[in-house]
């Protein structure tokens, strides 16, 4: 069973961009969050509730996330939660929270982005037609 989540946080390490053995792209990448609140006492800031998020993107979606984001990139990620359970070598049952993501984005709350539409080569882009490459090659314009 899984769940849909919006998670706003960090990267906590840099993407990793891998290849299934049918070409595809797949990029693992984990987001840490937290919420921050104030320590009235000591007048300093504090993070809690930090959880680390396991999450993977496939096609075009991993191969912009590994070409696009860092280690410690603020950014938002939507997509669905699931369960994995498994018996580590000792015998014991493991179980961890793993998020396969639709979208991803750096959050602009504390950084400014510059927008490039990403190009593939290869059969998959040669065979798209103008209007699916491009969905506002049309006369149509965006509503903004």
């Amino acid at each position: 069973m899984s769940t849909d989540v919006t998670l706003r946080g960090r990267l906590a390490r840099d993407p990793e961009l891998r290849f299934s053995v049918n070409g595809k792209p797949v990029t693992k990448f984990a987001v840490v969050t937290s919420r921050r609140f104030k320590n009235q006492q000591t007048n300093e800031w504090e993070d809690r509730d930090t959880t680390f998020w396991d999450c993977v993107a496939f096609n075009e979606l991993a191969q912009n996330v590994a070409d696009s984001l860092e280690k410690g990139t603020a950014v938002v990620v939507t997509g669905h939660a699931s369960q994995e359970e498994w018996e580590a070598k000792d015998g014991t049952k493991r179980k961890s929270m793993k998020v396969t993501a639709e979208d991803v984005a750096p959050s602009l709350r504390f950084a400014t982005v510059k927008i490039a539409r990403a190009t593939r080569s290869g059969p998959a882009a040669s065979n798209a037609t103008a209007a699916e490459a491009d969905p506002w090659a049309t006369e149509d314009k965006p509503p903004f």
